[in-house]
């Protein structure tokens, strides 16, 4: 059975059972010699099944298992031997030691040895450095007069002057050479005044020759200054045709707004006429003025409405410019408390400066009264009076009841009284307040005012002294540097000086002391400022124009002007003359 075993080489065939199917429960057995499959009973074949391995188990290694076994046992070896010479190649490097610690034992065989093994690295990281040929590259295009040609075809040239870009197209018989092409007759263009620019550079880099700019900046002048024409005007520029090649171009017509009420209009005699047989006429002559006066209504702008959730919003949504809301607020905010004395349920009244004209353009100007009403009665009425611009209540007084500025945003550092001084030694009157604040912070005006002096004042340093008016005035001291000079009317708010050190000082702050006929006040008693009182015929003239102002219809100013019989245009197309008359017929005009 041992020789049965040992012939082993294939798995064996599959016995066939009693109904010739392959019974799945019965493990393949392998052939034996002389002995048919079919001939072993199936349950003989399961008891003969153990006595069959075990035989095969017991039985040498085939010649396939040999080899297999020798090659495995000399991978293995292999494999041990080269961890062997790893670690022992591991132990030669630690213990050779090529890169130690340079800075330690400087000098010492050991750190020679770590500065070689440096250089060594180095010089092989400049072995492997690219060189510095320059790279491969496409050559330069060609600059023959084919290329040439072609490029300038697509380039885009000024026409000023005399460009002639664009793609040539093959001629054809019926082409007649030209011994020059002609130029365009006229340029028409729109140029703008820039900002910090002149009204003559202006018209030197549009083209215009010498002669022309001189001429026009005279008539101009003579309409207005020429430094009164806003930055930003576009004037529209005509240039006719040039003299002789390569000279600038003459000025043939040059309209622009001037002003709100005035367009100006410079023009040659011929510009946009013809003759009889349809050529137009060459412009010829000099230039001549023409003043075009444009009526202006200068009703002023009123609009009314609740305050609402938001006053700044409740005034956007019906139409106010941003930039009167914001004067409408700070001129409110500097007689009440906007967010105490203000309700949702009152009205704002505002009245601004407008003007609109026949043409359709409307500019508006500066707040003129600023009144919030509540249950129909007015509550707080404020307008602007006088060359300085200021705002007085109805009764003609200037109070200004929300109290005085702080002169800087900081907290008090010495009160007024007596007290030590700090740098004296011995106790005297301190004068004012002492505010905490940083070196060079701003030093606005607590109130209205004009500036009486300015400069050094003795222990105070640089000190800067303003007069309220009904004998108050205020004093500003150790400032670094001022932004005032005396005689300077200045504002609520407005920045007179920077914190600074000078004088008797020990730091940076500011020392600020209030006057009552020449006399110092405790600043922290005084709660608001009476400015000039109106009296006579100014309080009779200001009532006047409250009145006025007051009758103004709100929403007026905001209808467009009726024209003129001598303002309308005649159309020149024919649907706009059907339009004119259809509108005529609605509204009743004689044709």
């Amino acid at each position: 059975m041992l020789e049965h075993a040992r012939n082993l080489n294939e798995p064996a065939a599959p016995l066939a059972g009693a109904e010739g199917g392959v019974d799945d429960d019965i493990p393949a057995l392998p052939a034996f010699h002389n002995v048919a499959p079919q001939s072993l009973d199936p349950e003989a074949a399961r008891e003969l099944l153990p006595y069959l391995r075990n035989a095969q188990a017991l039985a040498p290694p085939s010649i396939a298992a040999r080899l297999k076994q020798r090659l495995l046992a000399r991978v293995g070896r292999s494999a041990a031997d080269y961890e062997a010479w790893r670690e022992k190649a591991s132990h030669w490097f630690d213990r050779l030691d090529l890169a130690p610690d340079l800075a330690e034992n400087v000098g010492s065989r050991r750190w020679f040895r770590g500065l070689g093994t440096m250089v060594g690295l180095g010089a092989v990281a400049l072995a492997f450095w690219p060189d510095f040929t320059p790279l491969e590259a496409r050559p330069a295009m060609p600059q023959d007069e084919a290329v040439t040609s072609e490029l300038r075809s697509q380039m885009i040239l000024p026409l000023a002057l005399g460009a002639d870009s664009g793609r040539r197209m093959g001629p054809t018989q019926a082409v007649i050479p030209l011994k020059s092409a002609p130029e365009r007759p006229q340029i028409a263009m729109v140029v703008t005044l820039a900002p910090g620019d002149s009204f003559a550079s202006m018209l030197r880099r549009a083209g215009v020759a010498a002669g022309d700019i001189d001429r026009a900046t005279a008539l101009v002048g003579q309409a207005l200054p020429i430094s009164e024409i806003a930055s930003g005007t576009q004037m529209d520029l005509l240039l006719g045709r040039r003299p002789a090649p390569g000279q600038p171009r003459p000025l043939d017509s040059l309209a622009f707004r001037a002003r709100f009420d005035l367009e100006l209009e410079l023009t040659r005699p011929g510009v946009g006429v013809t003759n009889p047989d349809g050529t137009p006429v060459a412009p010829s002559g000099p230039l001549a003025l023409k003043r075009n006066i444009i009526r202006v209504d200068d009703t002023p702008l009123r609009v009314r409405g609740p305050v609402g959730s938001s006053l700044y919003r409740s005034m956007r949504q019906a139409g106010v410019p941003a930039s009167a809301v914001q004067e409408y607020l700070k001129t409110l905010d500097s007689q009440i408390d906007m967010e105490r004395e203000v309700r949702a349920g009152d009205e704002f009244d505002i009245i601004i400066a407008y003007r609109r004209a026949a043409t359709g353009e409307r500019q508006a100007g500066q707040l003129l009264y600023a009144g919030v009403d509540r249950g129909g009665k007015p509550r707080t009425q404020l307008m602007r009076w006088g060359s300085e611009g200021r705002f007085y209540e109805a009764s003609g007084v200037g109070a200004q009841r929300r109290g005085l500025l702080a002169p800087v945003p900081g907290s008090i550092s010495s009160t007024f009284g007596m007290r030590r001084h700090p740098i004296l030694g011995y106790t005297r009157m301190h004068a004012g307040m002492d505010f905490k604040a940083r070196y060079g912070t701003p030093i606005v005006a607590v109130s209205d005012g004009r500036v009486t002096s300015a400069g050094r004042a003795g222990g105070c340093g640089i000190a800067v002294r303003l007069d309220h008016g009904s004998g108050l005035s205020t004093r500003y001291c150790h400032m670094s540097r001022m932004a005032v000079s005396p005689g300077m009317q200045v504002r609520r708010g407005q920045v007179i000086g920077y914190v600074g050190s000078t004088g008797l000082s020990t730091g940076a702050h500011l020392h600020y002391e209030m006057y009552r006929g020449g006399r110092p006040i405790n600043p922290a008693s005084v709660e608001f400022v009476n400015r000039a009182e109106l009296s006579g015929t100014q309080l009779i003239d200001f009532r006047r124009q409250l009145i006025r102002l007051k009758e103004i219809e709100v929403g007026a100013a905001l209808k467009d002007l009726e024209a003129l019989p001598s303002e309308v245009k005649e159309p020149l197309r024919e649907i706009e003359k059907v339009d004119m008359v259809a509108q005529r017929k609605r509204t009743g005009t004689a044709l």
